[in-house]
């Protein structure tokens, strides 16, 4: 396989779904993995742009942390992209969480200081 990309084209009812551009019309053969071992609800068939690659999340490998899956070409075993879920307690301590809450404090000081100008007019 020669210059492989994947590009991710959205994450729905637990499945990830991405196209994979290959320069040619055999259908490529993938393996995606999480934690060495492999996800077998995975598809590939033909799309506008390329292939459609779906792959169903499992209910029983989403755990707290960082989860990551890789794709893989399955014949090399050269990884072609990875993706990540990022699910429970942990999360509170992720710097999206972290700013997500300045954002919501940032709000409170701005209508706080907005009352207060008005009252001292």
């Amino acid at each position: 396989m020669n210059m492989i990309t994947v590009t991710k084209t959205r994450l729905f009812e637990g499945v990830w779904e991405g196209v994979l551009k290959t320069g040619s019309d055999v259908a490529p053969q993938i393996v995606v993995t999480h934690l060495a071992r492999e996800i077998h609800d995975v598809s590939v068939e033909a799309g506008p742009d390329g292939w459609v690659v779906r792959v169903a999340i499992p209910a029983n490998v989403l755990a707290d942390g960082v989860q990551t899956f890789v794709i893989a070409d399955k014949e090399s075993g050269a990884t072609l992209s990875s993706f990540s879920i990022i699910c429970g307690d942990p999360v509170a301590d992720d710097l999206r969480a972290e700013i997500d809450l300045l954002r919501a404090e940032l709000d409170l000081l701005k209508q706080a200081f907005r009352r207060h100008c008005i009252e001292t007019m």
